[in-house]
């Protein structure tokens, strides 16, 4: 049997081989479409502790709106964002999990996972609560959707990535589908 399944090694390779160098390169990137925007309201930062690779806050999503062409409605509280923040320079991993309730009754759970960066004192100055330029800070996620609503089927059946601005009482968070 292992003489026989070394004997289709080649043959196998020799197809692959000829089917990636058929492959053709993409004609152009996938396009971005805007889905909606959510507005958060959230609590002062609780800082549970210095860890070995960072500090680890926890901030409370305590409600705001969600508005787009496809969804509509309001952030339940009660979810909230796990952040740990490196303490050479800032860089925050984003973990944040929250519901939003459509105007029509339906509830989605989102998990939105990212990175939070920018010039040591302007991240600083951030996590000190305090408003900064929003254009020099990069803060991108990779949403994840989870609903039995049959009409919001397409929140889970698509990538999205999101854009963040902080601001000392809030987030506003700028979802995209990839096409």
């Amino acid at each position: 049997m292992r003489r026989h399944l070394s004997g289709l090694i080649i043959p196998v390779m020799a197809v692959l081989y000829a089917m990636a160098s058929q492959a053709q390169e993409p004609v152009q990137p996938p396009k971005l479409e805007f889905a909606f925007e959510v507005r958060a309201q959230v609590a002062d930062p609780l800082v549970v502790g210095e860890l070995p690779n960072g500090t680890r806050r926890i901030i409370d999503i305590l409600g705001g709106t969600v508005e787009g062409s496809g969804i509509s409605g309001k952030i339940l509280p009660g979810g909230a964002d796990w952040q740990l923040i490196r303490r050479e320079d800032g860089f925050t991993d984003i973990d944040a999990r929250y519901t939003i309730e459509t105007d029509s009754g339906s509830l989605i759970y989102v998990s939105n996972i990212g990175i939070r960066h920018a010039p040591p004192e302007v991240m600083e100055r951030l996590n000190a609560g305090e408003t900064v330029d929003q254009s020099q800070i990069y803060f991108r996620a990779i949403p994840k959707f989870e609903t039995g609503d049959p009409d919001l089927e397409w929140l889970m059946r698509s990538i999205f990535i999101s854009t963040g601005e902080r601001y000392p009482n809030g987030v506003v968070i700028r979802f995209w589908r990839v096409l």
